[in-house]
């Protein structure tokens, strides 16, 4: 019956019958051509490279494709985080969470090295004479650490001084930078903070190649009219792969072993072999930091003073004054060689000079100048507090004294209702006189105040702080 249709007629409806092809043969076919067409010169088939790209999309649209700087940024499964209290409602993200076990984790690593040398005779430099050593080379511009390597350091850093000077207020920094294979005093020895911070800031600029002798003899020549009382110290932010001297860096090493100066390096790329020698020929410590948080907590591990080597240390007296504020009126000058300023002065018992800021070393005779307050909050490192232990105990009951124990010692806040609206119910206790503190305050109690309210709070501590 079809061979009698006309031409027309059959080409007509062969034209009808083509608009209703099955979908899934017009997929197939279509499939079918891009084949072809993805097909090379030597017949290899480039459907597997495409369905790559769509796995590779797909995973970078979970965040599993981003590198680690990435997945911080990018708040990943952020609602795993979320935990519903007992009425089913959201419990609210406590941020201070990861900063209490950054902590805890600090302390008992410092606390298990006090325990390791509790048995030895160790003597802590109270009065330290610090070089921070910043690699400001091409490297420092690497966007690893966003926004910049430099940047993060900067940060790092300005934090580090900070918290050097609350925890040595008798010590002293000075900042180096090394630029186009050339090391440059920033700043020289001081006591300032404000002043540190404020001349790093207006010198981030990085260009050139890195000069790990250079800034090791600059370091060498300042360290090496030192005192013998105070602690030498060389601590270097390394960004660079390489270093470019120009002679040979092992005897500049050599020198700075025998000047007994401790050299100690924290890097932001991979590990390198003469960064490894310098701080095993100085007694110093070499690590390589993973992310910005780690590199922070690398550079506060060496803010508390380090136990003296023992073959460096030397028991001294040392001369100090006390010098009294100046009059606020009254208009002078400063043995600092600064402007005519009014009051904000301190005077020399000595040779009654001016001088700006404490601790400080007189320029006119030469007197170690320092406050009453540096040296009181400087003994605390020689009698330090022990680590607290962390209690979960059961819900309280209705004896009265346990009641009381369930109570911030130093606060008054209720522990109870505490662990009841936070994530866990966990706070921590004094071994010696078995008070218990919430997290708030330990690290109060551990970071500033440096002593334990309960155990000054008993009768026989003056007794025990007299026979100490």
């Amino acid at each position: 019956m079809f061979a009698t249709v006309g031409g027309s007629g059959g080409s007509a409806i062969g034209q009808r019958l083509s608009g209703f092809e099955n979908p899934r043969s017009s997929n197939s076919g279509n499939k079918n051509r891009q084949r072809v067409q993805g097909r090379g010169s030597n017949g290899v088939d480039d459907d597997d490279d495409d369905d790559d790209d769509d796995k590779e999309q797909d995973d970078d649209g979970r965040g599993e494709g981003l590198d680690a700087w990435e997945r911080a940024y990018a708040d990943e499964r952020s609602w795993e985080s979320l935990q519903e209290d007992e009425s089913g409602l959201l419990r609210p993200i406590d941020p201070q969470t990861f900063h209490y076990a950054q902590y805890r984790r600090r302390l008992l690593l410092r606390s298990s090295a006090e325990q390791e040398s509790s048995s030895l005779r160790i003597q802590k430099g109270l009065i330290r004479y610090l070089y921070i050593v910043i690699d400001l080379s091409r490297a420092a511009g690497e966007m690893d650490y966003k926004p910049s390597r430099m940047a993060v350091v900067a940060k790092c850093t300005e934090a580090f001084i900070k918290e050097f000077f609350d925890q040595n207020p008798l010590s002293h920094i000075s900042l180096v930078t090394i630029k186009d294979g050339i090391s440059q005093c920033l700043t020289e020895l001081g006591g300032n903070p404000e002043s540190q911070i404020k001349s790093l800031m207006g010198k981030l600029e990085c260009s050139g190649d890195s000069s790990l002798q250079n800034a090791l003899e600059l370091v060498h020549g300042y360290l090496s009219q030192i005192p013998s009382y105070g602690h030498r110290e060389v601590l270097i932010l390394y960004s660079s792969l390489s270093t470019c001297d120009p002679n040979d860096i092992m005897v500049t090493i050599e020198k700075c072993k025998k000047a007994k100066i401790r050299c100690s390096v924290i890097g932001l790329a991979a590990e390198i072999y003469i960064c490894r020698y310098l701080c095993e020929e100085t007694g110093g410590s070499y690590s390589i930091a993973l992310d910005q948080s780690h590199l922070k907590e690398l550079l506060l591990e060496h803010a508390p003073p380090l136990p003296a080597i023992a073959d460096y240390a030397i028991g001294n007296l040392i001369r100090m004054g006390f010098p009294q504020r100046g009059v606020d009126s009254l208009i002078s000058t400063r043995s600092c060689g600064e402007e005519l300023k009014v009051g904000m002065g301190y005077t020399c018992p000595r040779c009654y000079a001016r001088v700006c800021e404490l601790p400080t070393e007189c320029r006119v005779c030469g007197l170690t100048l320092v406050s009453s307050p540096h040296l009181a909050r400087s003994y605390h490192h020689l009698f330090p507090i022990p680590t607290f232990k962390e209690s979960s105990d059961p819900a309280p009951t209705s004896n009265l004294y346990q009641k009381s124990r369930r109570m911030c010692f130093a606060c008054q806040q209720d522990l109870v209702n505490q662990g009841s609206n936070n994530k866990s119910f966990v706070d921590v206790s004094c071994p010696k006189c078995k008070q218990h503190f919430c997290l708030d305050c330990d690290i109060y109690i551990h970071e500033i105040l440096h002593n334990c309210p309960g155990c000054e709070s008993q009768p026989h501590s003056k007794n025990g702080l007299n026979n100490k």
